[in-house]
């Protein structure tokens, strides 16, 4: 068995990469909303925090009420708790990078666990 999975990824709405790629320690989808589309609900979640990358376009977020712009570069991180809801520009559509992990999980950082071979 092969230490690495691939996967290639088209421009469809919502494409998960849990199986994809058999992740286990994260979820990880790629989106895309055409001008004036907005995620159809508001949501939290019990343990996982999101982490968003704005790949391309514009928009915002509203979180717990509140307006967040978004633009190509912009990184989001929103705790469990936040209740959330993502709208790409009237005029630009947007692509985003969602990743979700467990809040509070992270026990080390790539210095503390990467391993240097000979």
């Amino acid at each position: 068995m092969a230490n690495y999975s691939k996967a290639s990824v088209g421009q469809d709405a919502r494409t998960e990469l849990h199986d994809k790629l058999s992740l286990t320690g994260a979820e990880i989808s790629i989106n895309n909303l055409p001008a004036g589309a907005g995620v159809p609900f508001v949501h939290t979640h019990k343990n996982n925090e999101e982490i968003y990358a704005v790949l391309a376009g514009k928009g915002k977020f509203v979180i717990d009420g509140e307006e967040v712009a978004l633009a190509a570069g912009d990184w989001v991180r929103v705790a469990p708790a936040g209740r959330r809801q993502l709208f790409a520009a009237e005029d630009s559509p947007i692509s985003y990078v969602c990743i979700q992990v467990k809040e509070n999980s992270l026990e080390g950082y790539t210095a503390d666990d990467g391993v240097v071979e000979d």
